[in-house]
């Protein structure tokens, strides 16, 4: 790098952000670092642009809190007006962070020839008296800085800039759905309602769910309108890592090795553990269903698999598909948490509207008893014997059922291409779904199941086998 006048060296600190990290942290913030330049020069221009969030996903230890950090100082130099409010996981690391930018406001000149913030921003001080390590101010401004967390408080205070640093702390809680849910209910109801007009938003992190905080953000933001600007780093990316002198490949395989792939693929490169995980990898779609010259539906027969609810905290899982030539078409879905008060002449209707021939239902857990309502709501309802609905007791563990035809339901079911809206909870439960286990709730991939099954038997009159056909009550004095 060529030498320049200090003075002028401490200008460039001024207007750009990267300038301002190599000149008062060279050591780490070095030019070959490439990455940091980018994430330096992203998180600036994000500053400059009329984007409202930024997301920054970065391997540990390669200087995210510490450059949020640096961010805030350089950001109230250049504005000592500037409100910022920063959260992490609890209140002792977002007070940490608030008293590190704090201190560095304050740091006294102690060596002529050591730089110090009062060199670059001589204008922007801490205010006397009002420098609690959580909450504090510049002279000239009131309240600048908050420092808070989940459980914390940010009543009363408007933010220009949210930093939010890592919410989630270990591989624990990203699979705990509670907590991912009270970061984004936080997140929405109490951060985003303390930002004043033009303000906006940071969050970095390391990625583990992807309903974290910032893949919940990445997804439904923009569909609230705001603009999103996402910088993602790899530690090891086609064959190359990030920065070799931070984590070598050697380190990077050692750390690896130790805490499985998984969490590494999470904390190092930014894959979420629930889609490494996922068993379902991908899932085929269908624009329109199979269908001869004229426009009929060509299917050799249309069929349902029933998960009754085992109690009340599970779904009732009811699908329906059309089969051709082996091939599963998933044509409608009820998947609920309602009472059998509901779900019973839903199902009745479901499986007429729908022209099914057979419908499975597992008897365990009550499911023969909900099968003879269905079957009875349907003739009461619809006046059909048209739907044959037969009930087995299930005897093999659900799991190894699952897991065995998985590779079956990724080849061989297709789904609509906007499934995702037409079953918004299915949807999520399929996408979801773990193959080693952590799962809340399995009754869309055990129905799915039931349908790859009863397509894979090669049986098309009796599949599921343990079965048989209910009676049906007629009122009396009714025709046929």
């Amino acid at each position: 790098m060529v030498d320049i006048a200090l003075g002028a060296r401490m200008e460039l600190a001024r207007r750009n952000f990267f300038d301002y990290c190599n000149l008062t942290a060279d050591d780490f913030y070095r030019w070959e670092r490439q990455f940091l330049v980018d994430l330096a020069d992203g998180m600036q221009a994000f500053s400059e642009s009329e984007d409202d969030v930024l997301i920054v996903n970065i391997p540990p230890r390669h200087g995210k809190s510490r450059t949020a950090g640096k961010f805030v100082e350089w950001l109230l130099g250049n504005n000592s007006r500037l409100k910022v409010m920063t959260g992490s996981y609890n209140e002792t690391l977002s007070t940490t962070f608030s008293k590190s930018v704090r201190n560095t406001i304050q740091e006294v000149k102690a060596q002529q020839d050591k730089i110090v913030y009062s060199d670059i921003f001589p204008r922007t001080r801490v205010k006397h008296g009002d420098g609690a390590m959580n909450l504090w101010a510049l002279e000239g401004g009131y309240n600048n800085y908050l420092a808070t967390s989940p459980t914390g408080t940010a009543t009363g205070f408007g933010a220009d800039y949210i930093i939010i640093d890592d919410l989630i702390k270990n591989a624990e809680e990203a699979f705990n759905e509670r907590v991912l849910e009270s970061h984004w209910e936080w997140f929405v109801n109490t951060m985003i309602s303390r930002l004043e007009t033009n303000g906006k938003i940071i969050i970095i992190m390391t990625r583990w769910n992807s309903n974290d905080l910032a893949g919940k953000a990445l997804k439904e933001l923009p569909d609230l309108g705001y603009k999103i600007k996402h910088i993602n780093f790899k530690a090891f990316d086609n064959g190359k890592m990030l920065c070799e002198d931070i984590l070598s490949k050697q380190e990077y395989k050692r750390k690896t090795k130790a805490m499985g792939i998984e969490i590494a693929e999470a904390n190092y490169n930014q894959s979420p553990m629930d889609i490494k995980g996922r068993l379902y990898s991908s899932f085929k779609t269908y624009e329109d269903i199979p269908r001869d010259q004229s426009g009929s539906p060509l299917f050799d027969r249309i069929i349902n698999y029933t998960d009754t609810a085992d109690d009340g905290s599970d779904f009732l899982c009811s699908i329906v598909a059309g089969e051709y030539r082996g091939e599963g078409y998933i044509l409608d879905v009820l998947y609920t948490k309602d009472g059998m008060e509901v779900t019973e002449p839903e199902t009745a209707d479901l499986l007429v509207n729908n022209n099914v021939n057979l419908a499975a239902f597992e008897s365990n857990n009550g499911g023969k008893g909900f099968a003879r309502n269905v079957g009875r709501l349907i003739w009461e309802r619809h006046q059909t014997k048209s739907v044959i609905i037969k009930w087995f007791f299930q005897s093999k563990n659900k799991m190894a059922r699952i897991l065995s035809n998985g590779t079956f339901v990724m080849n061989h079911l297709y789904f609509p291409v906007n499934w995702k809206d037409k079953w918004p909870d299915y949807y999520k439960a399929m996408n979801s779904f773990q193959k080693e286990g952590k799962n809340k709730h399995d009754d869309a991939p055990d129905a799915t199941t039931g349908i790859a099954e009863m397509i894979s038997s090669n049986n098309p009159d009796d599949s599921p086998r343990e079965n048989e056909r209910p009676k049906v009550e007629r009122p009396r004095g009714r025709r046929r």
